[in-house]
């Protein structure tokens, strides 16, 4: 339900910086500072990704492995391989055939000091975001890729640290020292977008922080945090942080905090619960991030090439707003059901070989990482 609620809105921050949302009916009932209050903080939606996913793979290491030294390398990398790559190399494929095909949007922006294949060698190998923060946001659909560097270079170095440094406590010191580093790195630049947004440092201790929730996890229950009025209170926390500030004024303690509460939320989530229908959408969503978000801009690039945004105003916004949430979604699934799942299905039998006691390859365990 969190990574549903955390891509609702980088797809909603993303449509509102294409067709601005001032001027529709939900401005018109809610008051255009909710609106773009809701829609202006998109990045938050990211951190919360990041947080899951360090929970979500240090969990299932634990799980395959039964401890984090005992990681087997080549397993952890061809199970991510397994579950980033189809996806990323199709997105890659679409926008530069799109691009090659003349549909601008999909091409570099006018003037950009580099080439296409600079970008698609940046996303393929994890380094856009180190592209970004030296160009600005070069490709309109392939700038995403940032955040899947970030996470790319993190789990590269994740499991030579748990397999190098033995000790639990080493370890320990070394995920404090991320999260410290974390809001340090962005009060330094705290004047350049590209520092405190996509660099590495910027964003480690999110996911560290996920990680030493999973271990927490682990090692004992929390049924304090289980409390319903403890998670209530928690995600109004978290609400009100989003809401109160641009993420450009509250980013230095802003992220740490929201990565913090977003793990309390994962250790007190105890046992599975029915969920209501709108739960399960949301859940569901939440399957799917992944592909949603890689190709969510391509979804709202071809809007914006067939309907630009001088074309459209007021309600007819809100009317683009609802075609294009369903369309990403239905385009992530169809991507998921029809490419990623198969082909990650496919690798995992022909490359990996779990323990005898591991959970089996069936989407319960690793294939839940996807984030």
């Amino acid at each position: 339900m969190l990574r549903g609620v955390s891509i609702l809105l980088v797809l909603l921050h993303h449509f509102n910086i294409a067709y601005p949302l001032q001027d529709t009916v939900l401005a018109a009932t809610l008051g255009w500072p909710a609106v773009r209050a809701v829609a202006r903080n998109g990045n938050y939606g990211v951190t919360i990704f990041f947080v899951i996913s360090g929970f979500l793979i240090t969990t299932n290491a634990l799980e395959r492995w039964g401890s984090l030294e005992r990681i087997r390398l080549p397993g952890f990398y061809a199970l991510r391989a397994a579950r980033i790559l189809p996806g990323l190399f199709l997105a890659l494929l679409a926008v530069d055939t799109l691009a090659l095909a003349g549909v601008r949007i999909f091409d570099n922006r006018a003037g950009a000091p580099v080439s296409l294949w600079t970008v698609n060698l940046a996303g393929a190998t994890f380094w856009m975001n180190v592209l970004i923060t030296q160009h600005g946001w070069i490709n309109y659909p392939l700038g995403v890729l940032w955040s899947l560097s970030v996470e790319a270079v993190f789990y590269l170095l994740f499991p030579l640290a748990c397999v190098g440094l033995r000790r639990p406590s080493v370890r320990l010191a070394l995920a404090l020292a991320a999260i410290c580093i974390g809001p340090l790195y962005r009060y330094a630049h705290a004047g350049d977008e590209g520092g405190f947004l996509y660099a590495y440092p910027a964003c480690f201790d999110a996911i560290a922080i996920g990680c030493c929730a999973a271990v927490l996890a682990r090692q004992r229950p929390f049924p304090v945090l289980q409390q319903r009025a403890v998670r209530a209170l928690v995600a109004a926390a978290m609400a009100a942080l989003y809401l109160a500030w641009p993420i450009a004024q509250s980013h230095v303690l802003g992220v740490s905090a929201m990565a913090l509460a977003t793990a309390l939320l994962l250790l007190g989530s105890g046992r599975a619960a029915p969920l209501s229908r709108p739960a399960r959408a949301l859940a569901a969503c939440g399957r799917r991030s992944y592909e949603i978000y890689l190709f969510h801009l391509l979804v709202l690039g071809s809007m914006r090439t067939l309907m630009p945004a001088a074309m459209i105003a007021g309600d007819a916004k809100t009317v683009l707003l609802a075609a294009y949430l369903v369309l990403s979604v239905a385009v992530g699934a169809c991507v998921a059901w029809s490419w990623s799942d198969p082909i990650n299905a496919a690798w995992r039998r022909r490359w990996v070989r779990y323990p005898a006691s591991a959970p089996s390859a069936d989407g319960r365990g690793g294939q839940s990482a996807a984030n």
